[in-house]
């Protein structure tokens, strides 16, 4: 019924249990997800993440009949340095992440471009030097458990909430194994045009936006849906289809503007309107 490059984070449902979501999206006609496990967005992975855990989120993907394109993670403030007992917690929570990507069959991790304000801990070049260590090597970590890792390069509410940051910070990431997740509605709130940074971003090589998050928004607020902001989707994806890009969308429904009630119907209705661009 939708386009199959187009697929449902889980985060559009993150009121309802992991099992409840998944059968929501599947019933929706979704053939294809994203799976939240970022802590204090979407618990639908648990935060203390065990081997029964993953077996246990797997195994109720199976169940749903769904498939995941990745798992939107987050490993802690990643311009934050660490002592070595730090460290070694991070390492450790990246590993059980990655499992469980390989374990859901998905393509890739996607972790954040650096904590939850934009005010650098160190410097702003410091932060970003940091963060782009950090990410690169999560990357080759990635690679030893058979799954690629991507950033949401450009997040309004973190480090990196500017184009010009996430365009530094993707600087400093060409040439490893790190690639882009390009958020719609993150852009326009930031005060920036998809065309523009989608440009930017494919200026780093072909391959470099590895995927699309889609939702509403106006400048200063990301949590609309889709209609109901000043997101241009069809020159969005019309600069996309210029660079070539041949990555799947999801729908990141994390909309304010709707209530759970209403949010299988906008999803359907969104997923509609995006097939019929793509």
């Amino acid at each position: 019924m939708f386009h199959d490059r187009l697929g449902c984070s889980s985060i559009s449902f993150r009121h309802l249990p992991l099992a409840e979501a998944l059968a929501t999206m599947a019933g929706l006609g979704f053939e294809e997800i994203d799976l939240g496990a970022l802590p204090g967005v979407c618990d639908h992975v648990p935060f203390e993440l065990t081997a029964h855990d993953a077996g246990q989120v797997a195994d109720a993907v199976s169940a749903a009949g769904l498939r995941v394109r990745s798992v939107n993670g987050d490993i802690g403030d990643l311009n934050v340095p660490l002592d070595a007992a730090a460290r070694a917690a991070r390492a450790e929570h990246l590993d059980r992440l990655l499992a469980l990507t390989r374990a859901v069959g998905a393509k890739a991790l996607v972790l954040p471009c650096g904590a939850l304000s934009p005010e650098p801990v160190r410097s702003l070049g410091e932060d970003l030097d940091l963060v782009a260590a950090q990410l690169s090597a999560a990357g080759e970590r990635a690679a030893e458990h058979g799954v690629e890792l991507w950033t949401e390069s450009l997040h309004f509410y973190r480090l990196c909430g500017t184009l010009d940051r996430a365009l530094a910070l993707a600087d400093r990431l060409a040439g490893t194994r790190v690639r882009h997740v390009v958020d719609l509605s993150h852009v326009v709130a930031s005060g920036s045009q998809p065309q523009e940074a989608v440009s930017a971003f494919a200026a780093g090589g072909a391959g470099s936006i590895a995927h699309v998050h889609l939702r509403d928004a106006v400048p200063g607020n990301i949590n609309l849906s889709i209609g109901n902001g000043s997101v241009d989707f069809a020159g969005a994806l019309a600069a996309l289809r210029e660079t070539g890009f041949d990555g799947h969308f999801s729908l990141e429904l994390e909309a304010h503007d709707l209530t759970h009630a209403e949010r299988p119907a906008a999803a359907a209705k969104a997923a509609s309107f995006i097939t019929d661009l793509i």
